[in-house]
């Protein structure tokens, strides 16, 4: 089988690096609408070379490794990766107007980011992820969440968000088109709240709240530049070279697609941008119902990390003191777990019945102690190649082997 990648930014690029060395299709066409530089050539160069993760040649075979793309063709947009024949489209932005049907794609991994509402029509003249299902494509994988911009419109029949490992089973072949891998930060997220919620249950969970420390992503600027109109978000135009910014994730809302019990836990969400390339840390912060005479304590919550990253290949426990680039390229990680810094209070919070409209019951004071353990987690993600293109590139292998 095929596959079509659309777009060629950070997730486009480090997906064909991630299939190149992977090997399980028989070759990769990548659309990106338009020239770039003099050439085939200086495409080539932006794919072999990373300033995060070095040159492509050593990310696949190590220090001894040379030039692992090969046979460039530029009448064709042809060229072999680590062996992998890959073809480049330089036509269409649209993905109506893609020709995958003619190359033989039936399934396309959209990492533009620019066409994310499930139920935009396939026919828009600025184009929409539908379109890749008018240009021949059976199945797409959107390597960010759904948004649906018309208020009061439901998510389609054919639409699903699943993180792999966590809802995988929520695809269903036969009805599902559309699937969304969520984000880098979701599936985190998911990974470092799932263990909790299987082992104490929701019934337990009074209220969580997340900020993720985040690296700088492409949607910022490099130096001061003036918004556009209608921006409503004026940081993201500041110099990420000289700033912590102060921004929004929509990592909460797209949990509770993931993990359906996370609607009746309230959650709030929050994001930081910090100036590093990659390499971001979610800080997790739960308010569990507990009992005063036997306490969760921080080795609690770290045996129930420790068990379920034994049993994961997603999960990763350490009790080693790390920093963020550290966890840069560790493979298939969504959520690196950092034992050490972990930890828990427990205390009995005084409710007022009456605020609840309850008043006093049987001759009980109308204060209550409900005791309660505030559990902090620390988790680490390597929010482009080897957390999110990596699970994101074995979602793409599973959907892909169960199409006939």
């Amino acid at each position: 089988m095929k596959l079509g990648i659309n777009g060629l930014g950070r997730i486009g690029k480090l997906s064909v690096w991630h299939h190149a060395g992977r090997g399980h299709f028989s070759e990769l066409v990548v659309n990106i609408g338009r020239q770039v530089g003099q050439g085939l050539n200086d495409l080539a160069a932006a794919i072999e070379r990373d300033s995060t993760y070095g040159k492509l040649g050593n990310y696949l075979h190590g220090f001894k490794a040379g030039r692992v793309i090969e046979n460039l063709n530029e009448a064709a947009g042809t060229m072999t990766v680590n062996g992998v024949p890959l073809t480049i489209l330089r036509q269409s932005r649209n993905p109506s107007e893609i020709r995958w049907q003619e190359h033989g794609v039936r399934l396309v991994v959209d990492t533009t980011g620019a066409f994310t509402d499930p139920t935009a029509d396939a026919g828009l003249a600025k184009g929409s992820l539908r379109g890749h299902l008018k240009a021949g494509a059976e199945k797409v994988i959107l390597s960010a969440p759904f948004k649906i911009k018309a208020k009061g419109l439901n998510m389609p029949d054919d639409a699903v968000t699943t993180v792999m490992g966590i809802n995988t089973d929520d695809y269903i072949p036969t009805r599902h088109s559309l699937i969304s891998a969520a984000s880098c930060t979701t599936t985190c997220l998911s990974y470092m709240i799932k263990p909790l919620l299987d082992h104490f249950g929701a019934d337990n969970f009074l209220s969580a709240s997340m900020v993720t420390v985040h690296a700088a992503t492409g949607s910022q600027q490099v130096l001061d530049r003036l918004p556009k109109a209608g921006a409503s978000d004026l940081r993201k135009n500041r110099s990420t070279l000289n700033n912590i910014i102060l921004t929004t994730t929509g990592a909460a809302k797209a949990l509770r697609l993931v993990i359906p019990e996370m609607a009746n836990i309230g959650f709030i969400a929050e994001s930081v941008r910090i100036p590093t390339s990659t390499g971001s840390l979610i800080i997790l912060v739960i308010n569990l119902q507990d009992d005063l005479n036997s306490p969760i304590k921080r080795d609690k919550i770290n045996a129930i990390y420790r068990e379920y990253a034994a049993h994961s290949p997603y999960l990763v426990y350490t009790d080693e003191q790390n920093v963020s680039s550290d966890i840069i390229g560790t493979p298939f990680a969504a959520a690196i777990i950092e034992g050490t810094e972990n930890h828990t209070r427990t205390a009995a919070i005084k409710v007022n019945l009456k605020k609840l409209g309850i008043g006093c019951l049987n001759g009980q004071p109308d204060i209550l102690d409900v005791p309660v353990t505030q559990t902090v987690i620390y988790g680490w993600y390597d929010n482009e190649l080897g957390s999110y293109t990596n699970m994101l590139a074995d979602r793409t292998v599973s959907i892909a082997e169960q199409m006939v």
